[in-house]
C-alpha cells in the first residue's frame, strides 16, 4: 500500500517498520486479564497500536511499513502492509527487516507513549552519521526499538525473546559485530496492570490512556463484584478489529 497523499514530506531517507499483531480477546495483553476481561484488555491493545500509527504516520520518513499477523487496522493507510511470517520473534523481526534497505527503525505496538520528540535522535541525516545501530532499551530488559544503517538480520535470529537478558543479548550481538550502537530514551512497555497505569500517566493524551481510565473506573465501580464486566464499547479511532487474528509485537 503506497504512502497517502496526506503523508509529511520526507526530510531524511529512514523507513519506519511497525510490527504487530490482529487485537483478538485472548491473543493480546493477556497478562492484563484478569483485572479486566479478555476483551477490555484487546481494546487496550488496540489503542496501543492506533496510537502507535498515529505517530509513525506523521513522522517525515521516506517509508512506512506494517508487518502485521491478521487483518491490518484502518489505521494503516499510508503504510505498506507485509505479512509476518510463521516463527519465533527473532524469525519476524529478522524477515521485516530482510524486506528493507538502507536506514531502517524497527518499533512494536506496546509503547503508546512514542512520539516524534523520543524518536527525534532518528530523524535527521545527521543523526545517522557514525551510527550503524540505534537500539531502544525496555524498562523490563527487552527493547523497543532496533534500528540499522543497513539491516542485518542475522544479527537478531537466535536472540531468546521474553527473556529478562533479551535486551543485554540484542546489545551485546551488535557490538560483538562491530556496529557503532547509539542509544535511544528507555521506555516503558505495556504487559501488566502496573505497566499500563505508569504508561497511561506518562501519555495522558493518548488512545490508550483514554481507554485505560475508563476501564479503571468501571473496574473500581465493580470492585467486590465476581469479575469485570466482560464487554465494552470499542472508542472511536482505536485500530484492530474486534474479533480473528494472532501475530506478534516487540
Amino acid at each position: 500500500m503506497p504512502n497517502m497523499p496526506n503523508m509529511p514530506h520526507a526530510s531524511v531517507d529512514l523507513t519506519i517498520v511497525v510490527i504487530a499483531k490482529e487485537c483478538v480477546p485472548g491473543r493480546v495483553k493477556t497478562r492484563l486479564s484478569p483485572p479486566f476481561s479478555g476483551t477490555q484488555a484487546a481494546d487496550l491493545a488496540a489503542a496501543s497500536l492506533s496510537d502507535t500509527l498515529r505517530v509513525v504516520s506523521a513522522l517525515p520518513v521516506a517509508r512506512r511499513v506494517l508487518a502485521f499477523a491478521g487483518t491490518a487496522p484502518p489505521e494503516a493507510a499510508g503504510f505498506e502492509v507485509i505479512a509476518q511470517p510463521e516463527g519465533g520473534l527473532d524469525e519476524r523481526l529478522a524477515a521485516a527487516f530482510e524486506q528493507c534497505r538502507g536506514r531502517t527503525l524497527l518499533v512494536g505496538m506496546d509503547t503508546p507513549q512514542l512520539s516524534e520528540r523520543l524518536l527525534a535522535p532518528v530523524l535527521t541525516e545527521a543523526s545517522w552519521a557514525g551510527t550503524d545501530a540505534w537500539f531502544g532499551p525496555a524498562h523490563d530488559g527487552g527493547f523497543w526499538a532496533l534500528g540499522f544503517a543497513e539491516p542485518q538480520p542475522e544479527l537478531i535470529r537466535g536472540v531468546p525473546m521474553s527473556a529478562v537478558n533479551t535486551g543485554d543479548i540484542q546489545r551485546r550481538r551488535l557490538l560483538d559485530a562491530g556496529l557503532r550502537v547509539a542509544e535511544l530514551p528507555q521506555l516503558r512497555d505495556v504487559d501488566t496492570i502496573t505497566d499500563a497505569r505508569a504508561v497511561a500517566a506518562v501519555a495522558p493524551d493518548s488512545a490508550f490512556a483514554r481507554v485505560f481510565s475508563d476501564f479503571e473506573s468501571a473496574l473500581e465501580l465493580q470492585l467486590g463484584t465476581p469479575s469485570v464486566a466482560a464487554v465494552s464499547p470499542r472508542p472511536p479511532g482505536t485500530a484492530c478489529a474486534p474479533r480473528p487474528e494472532f501475530g506478534t509485537a516487540l
